[in-house]
Formats: C-alpha cells, structure tokens, sequence
C-alpha cells in the first residue's frame, strides 16, 4: 500500500528481520562493540551473539547519534515524503532524543515536511508490539498524526516482563553486586524485571527456579492486563527457544490470546539482559 509517509523505527524493536521487510519499515541500527569490534544490529547473527556472550564476552552500546538520524531521516524527506520515527525507549537510550534533535533540524531545512519523533518508553518486543499496532493502523489508511498520537495515548499500557538468567552477567553489567550474582547463581534465584512508566528497567522482585520465574512473568502479566483486550503478544529470548514457548502456551491458555511474535533479543538488548533471559509483552491496563 502506498502512503505520504514513511514509518521508520530502530533495531531494538527485536522483531524478525521479515516483519520489517514484509511491512517496508526502515530501521536505524544502533551499534554493539565486542573485543573492539563495532558491529551493527545485522552484522552478527543472534546465535553467534550468544555464544560471543557465553564465552564470557560484555559487549558495550552505543545509542543512535544525531548525525546518524539526520542522515538516515533526510534521505527519505528529500524524497518529498513525511516520517514517523518510533524509537526505542529515552529511559534506556538517548535514540529518542538524538532523533528530536535530528527531527527539528530537518524541519528547518524542509519547513513542508511533517517529522514527528514519538518515544516509545517501549524496549525489546515491547516496542515491536508498539510497532505492529502501528503498522496494522498504517495499513487501515490511518495519518501519520493519527499513528503518532495514538502511539503516545497508549504506549504505557505496552507491558513488559522479565526473567533474568545470567547473574554473573548482570553483575559484570553493573546492575548487581557480585556478592549477590554468586548467592543467587548458588541458590538458583532469578530477578524478576520490569518496564517502569518512565521506560526504565525495574527489579521487581526474585523468585527460585527457572520454571518458577517463567510462571511468575504470566502471573505479573495476568494481574497487569485488567479490561484490556490483546489479540497479539510477544515473547523474545536471549537464545532460549524453549524456554519462550513454554511462557507462550502459559499465556494462551490463562489469558485467552492466540496469536504470538517469539524471537531473539538482539544484541543491543542483549547485551544488557545475558543469555537465558526471557521477556513477555502484551497490551495491558497498565504496566
């Protein structure tokens, strides 16, 4: 279908590679560095990325840089077209203010075009739910204000759930003492994590047992999803497969919902999470 404007998004979207080609969405990469390599979101396969990970690799990010979203938003307003950047969360990474700054720029320069930048305060596949709402209301011949405001009137009922694995990892990280990533490895806990209503990543709790923290995100997820109707949700998984379908059937049979998006934490996200984790997203009364 052809538009007056161009939905574009960033790589932490984590949704497959075919989803962004079927639906024509142009991606900003955003860059992970392992042993002073620099490396894009299409550079390094998931797989290999974990295994980079299981050998004890800590990976750095870098955020989308203004210079980088200015090129990348001027190439498609040159074309004579408007755009809507839905970028990935400003309480996790400075791409939603790079792509303001960049935005206002071109707005200068091509005073016609209309650049709306909406911060999605969504990661992983929280914002690739985000974004397939989008793409469905694009498809239905919806504006690109349309999009916009709608993204902004409902992106904090975008859910997000998370169960850590690699504690030794979130430890290396900065996120936990080392103290607490031995006991916890030694008694089996996993951190319990969610997505704040300021975008930022918050322990919730701990629970014992990995079969234990994957029922814990359908419960977090059940008590969250009130009078809200999802038709989709998503789970991504830092290269635990099985793992992410197991959470996936618990929510079709205790919530009802039938269609689901399962794919791989990229790196970026990653790179932050470890291997193992596993996050559940869904629309929901409230996070």
């Amino acid at each position: 279908m052809s538009h007056n404007y161009v939905l574009i998004t960033d790589d932490t979207c984590d949704m497959p590679a075919s989803f962004y080609k079927e639906h024509d969405i142009p991606l900003l990469r955003l860059h992970f560095t392992i042993d002073g390599v620099s490396y894009d979101g299409g550079q390094m396969s998931e797989p290999e990325f974990y295994v980079q990970l299981r050998k004890g690799k800590m990976p750095t990010t870098a955020q989308v840089g203004v210079d980088q979203a200015y090129q990348f938003m001027e190439a498609i307003a040159k074309e004579g077209r408007d755009i809507l950047f839905l970028a990935f969360s400003s309480g996790l990474s400075g791409t939603a203010g790079s792509g303001m700054v960049a935005a206002g720029m071109l707005r200068e320069k091509y005073p016609e075009r209309n650049i709306r930048v909406v911060d999605s305060l969504c990661a992983s596949m929280g914002e690739g739910l985000l974004l397939h709402k989008l793409v469905a209301l694009r498809d239905e011949g919806k504006s690109l204000d349309e999009l916009a405001d709608w993204a902004e009137a409902n992106r904090l009922n975008v859910a997000h759930y998370v169960a850590a694995e690699d504690l030794m990892h979130l430890h290396k990280g900065g996120r936990i003492s080392k103290t607490s990533a031995l006991m916890g490895s030694m008694l089996g806990i996993k951190p319990m994590i969610y997505v704040n209503n300021e975008g930022k990543l918050i322990n919730v709790g701990k629970v014992r047992g990995r079969r234990q923290a994957l029922q814990s995100l359908v419960d977090m997820a059940a008590r969250a999803v009130g009078n809200t109707k999802s038709d989709t949700f998503c789970v991504s998984h830092a290269d635990a497969r099985e793992d992410a379908e197991y959470v996936a059937e618990l929510v079709k049979k205790r919530l009802g919902i039938e269609n689901s998006i399962i794919h791989y934490i990229g790196p970026v996200i990653g790179s932050h999470t470890g291997p193992g984790a596993i996050a559940l997203f869904l629309m929901a009364d409230h996070r």
